[in-house]
């Protein structure tokens, strides 16, 4: 059975192993050289303490992926707009993981105050991210063109939005 639960400090060596699979292998991050287990404990305690939702999702004790949002942008004018981040690891794509931990990352972003996710998805032809985003109910904004280079060739980048509880429509408390 599927477990999503808050990350601990204990599945930080899991949660880098399935992020740096995706930076040497996948798109979907930009970035070209896996982070380090203490920069993934940095960055873990950076969400937290902006009181934001870092979960991971795992079955029979082995960590299956993980999810996190942060401000969109770094000012605080941002702190209610939220851009995703979900990873998975290579083996546990396609079998629903994906779409059970996004929905979990929402309602702990709601309940955080989050108003508005952002998915910025790496890479155009990123089916897999696209799809689970859009069956979470995230629409498409747009598409930044050929703005990434990896691989050897440029990557879009795909925006998505979800608004979570009253969205822009009350004042945020």
């Amino acid at each position: 059975m599927l477990t999503i639960r808050p990350s601990r400090e204990d599945d930080l060596p899991a949660i880098r192993a399935i992020y740096a699979h995706h930076v040497l292998h996948g798109t979907g991050t930009f970035e070209t050289e896996a982070p380090s287990v203490p920069d993934m404990a940095a960055r873990r305690a950076d969400v937290l303490a902006k009181r934001l939702p870092h979960l991971v999702a795992e079955r029979d004790g082995r960590l299956l992926g993980f999810a996190y949002c942060n401000w969109f942008k770094p000012r605080p004018a941002y702190r209610f707009s939220a851009e995703d981040s979900i990873y998975l690891a290579d083996d546990a794509r396609g079998q629903g993981t994906g779409s059970q931990l996004l929905a979990a990352l929402c309602r702990s972003a709601e309940e955080a105050g989050v108003r508005k996710l952002i998915a910025v998805i790496g890479d155009s032809a990123n089916a897999g991210s696209i799809g689970v985003h859009r069956a979470q109910g995230f629409t498409p904004v747009g598409v930044l063109k050929d703005c990434g280079w990896k691989f050897d060739r440029w990557l879009d980048v795909v925006l998505m939005e979800k608004v979570l509880g009253a969205g822009s429509t009350t004042a945020p408390l």
